[in-house]
């Protein structure tokens, strides 16, 4: 037997442990985030490996810890699925009051049909320098504009501004947007990189627009990129591609390829056309969003040509809605490894419940404790008073004579049938009834005695259901309260992520799920406090109903013995 409960003692353990447990990068960072690249059928399918992508990272409340991080969010570092290797990265936005940040990480390679695409986000060190100031993309990027106040990539991209004023939407895609008011953006911009890799151009950005009937997207010298009635269209000089439908006010990802003769256009990482074209002459000057309204973000250039899977593998994590990108918390323990407090499911969902949902669950705790408090106490109470009604009655029906002396031997303190008994016999001693002397009972005698024997009933049943209504305020208090706490819990994440407008999925469902437990706490409390009233209020029945035959058996036997004939 020992044995067996060390094995499974020891089956416990391992099945709480987590999977794989290693030590960290770095035993000054105490916080990091697990980022996942899913390109197997479960995510976002890949056949070819992508190498040096720009990948963009969202952090918020649900994956990543702000109070552990330095304000500026200098301390953050990016390391390879190894845990050995840094990655190069830059930071696009670093709000810690609203719990919201991008990253831009360049992978060295993106692995396709697996889930095993792993880097981590380090943060937790008060004593870290800052880094990753510049270098989220390859070499082969051209530019890449984010119109946000603190441009990624300034040292190899260039700080480039445009011509006249930038107006920006500060919660755009990933941070701020370019608000399109149908003037072009233009920027300075030299054509020679391109030139120097073979006339090789790849060009994406991600566009919203109010109305998607006729606009350019960009234009550099002859080539042109633009909406045609809902559709996506290219003009290289004489050549002109058509394909792929734009849907009006939706973020969507348009991408260009073009050299050696060939040009593709893509939506939303995926090929809609393809045909013959050469690059044309695109001179030093670039324009964007010309005749186009509504909000405009994430513009790549790229002097090579990006393969189709990097491509998607790019719109996958720059896009909100795609299944390409998992992230989870973790924490460090006291051994420097993974685990700790944070991590799992459960870690997560308390980490992002509000105040209101914290004062709900504490009521419901507090309903809770008096709830067992009550279903133990009547549990054991119903158990006495069962054991003890059934020796009395036992005894009762066994006197014959003695039936007014069973007093005089053991009492039964937990029995109400033995008190109904005890008031019963007072109401005869009364009347001098099997006293030497005592007249025989009338009918009007029985009646009184009955009389008090049934109000002591009245208050025995009393005390037996004494404290049932507690149980039923958990029952149907319990689920009302928590549905209060989520719905308020849900509002205020609304109206958090409305005010930083970060929609992404990942940073919904945390505060949606920790909501959510305020609803599990309140049917945690109803539905143990359900099974416990059932069965008391049949054990008090049964009880009940044993006084009552004890008082109609009581009174006829008295009737028989001492009533008048």
């Amino acid at each position: 037997m020992r044995k067996a409960l060390t094995a499974l003692l020891a089956i416990t353990l391992a099945a709480l442990l987590p999977a794989t447990a290693h030590a960290w990068w770095n035993a000054d960072w105490s916080e990091r985030t697990k980022i996942t690249l899913n390109t197997s059928a479960q995510g976002l399918e890949t056949k070819e490996a992508a190498s040096s992508v720009a990948v963009a990272v969202r952090l918020h409340s649900g994956n990543f810890d702000f109070t552990a991080a330095k304000e500026d969010g200098s301390d953050l570092r990016v390391v390879a699925g190894d845990d050995k290797t840094p990655l190069k990265f830059s930071v696009e936005r670093f709000d810690s009051v609203n719990e919201l940040a991008v990253l831009w990480v360049q992978l060295p390679s993106v692995l396709p049909g697996t889930d095993k695409n792993v880097f981590y986000v380090y943060a937790g060190n008060a004593k870290a320098a800052a880094e990753g100031d510049a270098s989220g993309f390859d070499a082969a990027t051209v530019i890449a504009l984010h119109f946000s106040d603190k441009p990624a990539g300034a040292d190899q991209l260039g700080a480039v501004k445009p011509q006249g004023t930038l107006v920006t939407e500060p919660n755009g895609l990933l941070a701020a947007s370019a608000k399109l008011g149908g003037e072009a953006l233009v920027y300075a911009l030299s054509d020679k990189p391109v030139v120097d890799a073979g006339q090789q151009l790849t060009a994406s950005l991600w566009i919203k627009l109010d109305d998607v009937q006729r606009a350019t997207l960009l234009q550099w010298g002859g080539l042109t990129l633009s909406l045609d009635r809902g559709k996506l269209a290219l003009r290289a000089d004489k050549t002109e591609l058509r394909g792929g439908e734009v849907p009006v006010a939706r973020w969507t990802q348009v991408a260009l390829r073009l050299g050696l003769g060939k040009a593709t256009l893509f939506v939303n990482g995926s090929q809609v056309a393809q045909g013959d074209a050469a690059t044309p002459t695109l001179g030093n000057s670039l324009r964007l969003g010309e005749g186009a309204r509504g909000l405009m973000d994430e513009v790549e250039l790229a002097a090579t040509l990006r393969s189709a899977d990097w491509i998607a593998v790019a719109a996958g994590a720059q896009g909100a809605e795609s299944k390409l990108v998992a992230s989870t918390r973790e924490a460090k323990d006291s051994a420097g490894t993974e685990g700790g407090g944070e991590h799992g499911y459960m870690g997560i969902l308390v980490k992002n419940l509000t105040v209101d949902a914290w004062v709900v669950i504490i009521i419901l705790g507090i309903m809770f404790a008096i709830a067992a408090w009550v279903m133990v106490a009547k549990g054991v109470l119903v158990s006495k008073v069962a054991k003890a009604n059934r020796s009395f009655v036992l005894r009762f029906r066994e006197a014959n004579d003695e039936l007014l002396k069973l007093e005089q031997h053991a009492p039964h303190p937990h029995s109400p049938i033995y008190r109904l008994y005890q008031a019963g016999v007072r109401e005869l001693a009364k009347r001098k009834v099997g006293e030497e002397g005592g007249k025989p009972l009338s009918g009007a005698s029985l009646d009184a005695v009955k009389a008090s024997v049934d109000a002591d009933y009245v208050r025995e049943n009393a005390q037996l259901n004494s404290g049932m209504v507690l149980l039923t305020i958990a029952i149907s208090g319990g689920p009302f309260l928590g549905l209060l706490g989520t719905v308020v819990g849900v509002m205020i994440t609304f109206a958090a992520i409305a005010a930083a407008g970060d929609v992404n999925v990942n940073a919904i469902a945390p505060g949606i799920a920790a909501a959510l437990l305020a609803t599990v706490a309140g049917l945690s409390v109803a539905i143990p406090a359900l099974f416990g009233y059932n069965y008391l209020a049949a054990q008090i029945k049964n009880a009940t109903s044993d006084m009552q035959i004890f008082i109609d058996e009581f009174i006829t036997r008295v009737a028989e013995l001492y009533g008048a004939q």
